[in-house]
């Protein structure tokens, strides 16, 4: 009898420990924890309640860190990581390529866009860097910029301007090149320009095309490393400080279909012309980092959840959707829209602007400083 008790205390103390350790191990049914790096733009969405719940119905509890996407394929320590998730394809084929990986995955793309005021697009329209597109949105022209810039042109002297009378230079406010995605695809699309309208493709060609663009960068002053920074700025402190700020469209559209009241009626959206489409890129490192892939591509719930961040997905409607209810003035179909150049040319442009930033060589434009 007593060893029959023993027994069974041995078998109850037995499952105590196994049950322990399942427990202690988030169980057999509790979801499995996958960690990822991203760029700052998406946290929002990793951060809603709703994308959390929904990788949970699948087994998956999704948390995340940011890095600018440069940084996410230069210097994040990427061992730490099951994921890594840049904001542009050149970043996450460099990654593929480093970390020899098969697939990735590119749920979501984000055009480049300008965040700016009315006011603002009433004075550059009259100086002829704006214009309808006759499809219900505005057009910025990336080379009658480039020109303004290079002629060091001021707020306060362009003409008819009583309503933004700054002291400063007509430039766009930007995250720093040298560590931001979004910072990089306003290269692309400077560097495109300045090349003659076309990809920059041959390491001869860098130096002239960054030459060319570096006053864009290297006049604005300090730079901050995340594209939320600028943008938040933006909304936060108005034109004084940010008359016009590069952004993915994501950024602003988030908050337009969130009907927060962050986007007042005097903000304006304009897109740039030629623009680059961000493509958010997924490079997995595990099986569960695939399947947080592959969730986020195909699950009509993430999907959804996607567009209302802004983002637009391989389900057009969803996004045309929201447009159409909250009546906001979006490219339905961008047209001009080019190729950013390969990862090697584009760290080219960035690493001669970058030469430029720490010897002070700031190239002369023609209003001078």
């Amino acid at each position: 009898m007593k060893r029959s008790i023993g027994i069974v205390l041995a078998l109850l103390l037995g499952a105590v420990v196994v049950v322990a350790v399942v427990l202690g191990n988030g169980g057999d049914d509790g979801p499995a924890t996958v960690r990822g790096v991203i760029g700052s733009e998406k946290k929002p969405f990793f951060d809603d309640p709703r994308v959390r719940a929904a990788f949970e119905k699948h087994g998956l509890r999704v948390e995340v860190d940011t890095a600018g996407s440069r940084q996410i394929a230069t210097e994040v320590k990427l061992d730490d990581y099951a994921f890594a998730f840049p904001s542009s394809l050149p970043a996450a084929e460099k990654i593929k390529r480093d970390r020899k990986v098969a697939q990735t995955f590119s749920p979501f793309y984000s055009p480049m866009a300008i965040a700016t005021f009315k006011p603002i697009v009433d004075i550059l329209t009259k100086a002829g860097l704006v214009r309808d597109s006759g499809q219900g949105y505005q057009v910025f022209d990336m080379e009658k910029y480039l020109d303004m810039v290079a002629k060091g042109t001021r707020w306060d002297r362009l003409p008819g301007n009583t309503t933004y009378p700054a002291r400063k230079r007509v430039l766009m406010t930007t995250t720093d090149v040298r560590t931001s995605n979004s910072a990089a695809m306003y290269l692309a699309m400077a560097g495109y320009v300045a090349n003659g309208d076309d990809v920059v493709t041959t390491t001869a060609q860098i130096p002239k095309v960054a030459g060319a663009v570096a006053p864009i960068f290297l006049d604005q002053g300090y730079s901050q490393s995340s594209s939320e920074a600028p943008f938040t700025d933006y909304l936060v402190m108005g034109s004084g400080k940010t008359p016009m700020v590069m952004i993915y469209e994501a950024q602003y559209l988030s908050h337009v279909f969130a009907g927060d009241g962050s986007i007042r009626p005097d903000m304006r959206l304009l897109y740039p012309a030629p623009t680059v489409l961000s493509k958010h890129t997924l490079v997995p490192f595990t099986p569960q980092a695939s399947e947080v892939g592959r969730l986020l591509t195909e699950d009509p719930e993430l999907r959804s959840l996607a567009a209302q961040h802004g983002f637009r997905t391989a389900d057009p409607k969803a996004f045309a959707d929201l447009v159409a209810k909250h009546r906001a003035p979006v490219a339905r179909d961008l047209v001009d829209v080019v190729e950013p150049p390969t990862y090697e040319n584009l760290e080219g442009l960035i690493a001669n602007i970058e030469h430029l930033y720490e010897s002070g060589s700031v190239p002369q434009t023609e209003g001078g400083s």
